[in-house]
């Protein structure tokens, strides 16, 4: 059967090869034929002859019916892991014949499936078909395919033929972002890191000198140490501060371990984790450091960036020696963080969930249970009197 199907697939592929009715069409043809070379019978003649051009004028039909055909790809808006990705064909017929009774199947990456094809009714002389369809990816990643298939059998259905055109795809899947409302854990490593750097550009006269640049509405994700609730109450809405962005290389840095050796899904939730917790703090100057790819301060770069990491990367890049927010299931690399730091320690150890490391800084930082939902943890208060 799967040599059949190959043989099958080669056929429609390089020519046409019958459908059902074709092949029923094909073996009266052949018992016509025969009859007829055994009987000498002329009526027998004129049936398998008309047999043989009916075939014919069907196998030849459904290859003009996709000559001529030109495939173009728009460009695919890249989507979280989860959300429904539109991908966009335009099926041009340049000829001077209608096109009809098409398929249209695009060769996606085997991870997400197969697809149901495409039905097109007509194409008209000189005209322009869209087809858009949708697929849900469930993974994170970068994919590449290069193809889309033609298939009809128009006008007479007999014969199938099948003709693959070029269709360049690139499609970006970003990892999950959980819609975190607060992370404490981030929030006092900015706070901290605010009142330092500000401590030192401002001078201990001066330091609220320039702190609020202005402040506008609430949104969604935005950290509840920046409300200004004098402001909130005045206007009955929530207001919200935007903080001056000083220069100097004081941006908190989410760093993914992405060289350690991970266990089961533990990378994935780091991955979900650190795009979360750059989407939750990004208004606070964040930026995200992988091993291969280092450090990153555009969304659309990280988020690629995000896409396509993997666990046990080799690091060509080195940490940054600023403070930074670090993810990974190897405690002992804890101890070795800048000062200023913290971190997520991945563990599947029956442990507190805060905790401090035990190198010189004391770094505060969480430990992650895998089996335990990843958002509210993150979302976990943290007792700061235990880290001053």
């Amino acid at each position: 059967m799967h040599l059949a199907h190959k043989l099958t697939t080669c056929l429609e592929t390089h020519w046409a090869t019958p459908a059902y009715a074709g092949w029923v069409i094909l073996g009266l043809t052949t018992f016509f034929l025969l009859a007829a070379a055994n009987t000498l019978a002329g009526w027998l003649y004129v049936l398998g002859g008309l047999g043989l051009g009916l075939l014919l004028v069907s196998a030849v039909l459904p290859m003009q019916t996709l000559k001529g055909l030109q495939i173009k790809r728009r460009a695919i808006v890249p989507v979280s892991a989860g959300e429904s990705l539109h991908l966009e064909l335009e099926i041009s017929n340049p000829t001077k014949t209608l096109k009809a009774l098409l398929q249209v199947f695009d060769d996606l990456p085997r991870e997400w499936g197969k697809t149901m094809p495409g039905t097109i009714s007509e194409i008209p002389a000189q005209q322009t078909h869209t087809w858009t369809y949708a697929v849900t990816p469930q993974h994170r990643g970068i994919y590449r395919w290069q193809t889309v298939q033609l298939r009809s059998a128009a006008p007479l259905g007999l014969f199938w033929c099948r003709r693959r055109r070029s269709a360049t795809a690139k499609a970006v899947v970003y990892p999950l972002i959980l819609p975190l409302e607060q992370c404490p854990l981030l929030d006092f490593a900015g706070q901290d890191q605010d009142r330092q750097f500000q401590a030192q550009q401002i001078g201990p006269h001066n330091h609220n000198e320039g702190v609020t640049r202005s402040i506008r509405p609430y949104r969604r994700g935005d950290p509840l140490r920046l409300v200004h609730w004098r402001t909130s109450a005045r206007h009955n809405e929530l207001r919200t501060r935007e903080l001056e962005m000083f220069t100097g290389g004081q941006a908190l840095t989410i760093a993914l371990d992405s060289t350690c050796d991970w266990h089961g899904d533990n990378f994935e939730q780091a991955v979900i984790a650190t795009a979360s917790l750059y989407v939750y703090g990004q208004h606070q100057n964040m930026q995200v450091w992988t091993g291969q790819a280092g450090v990153q301060t555009v969304r659309p770069a990280i988020l690629e960036v995000l896409a396509q990491v993997q666990a046990g990367e080799v690091a060509v890049v080195p940490l940054p020696q600023s403070p930074v927010m670090w993810l990974t299931q190897d405690p002992a690399s804890v101890s070795d963080l800048p000062p200023g730091s913290c971190y997520l320690l991945w563990s599947a150890r029956d442990t507190p969930s805060q905790t401090s490391s035990p190198g010189k800084h004391n770094s505060p930082g969480l430990v992650i249970q895998f089996d335990q939902p990843l958002q509210p943890q993150l979302q976990q208060p943290i007792n700061i009197t235990d880290f001053h």
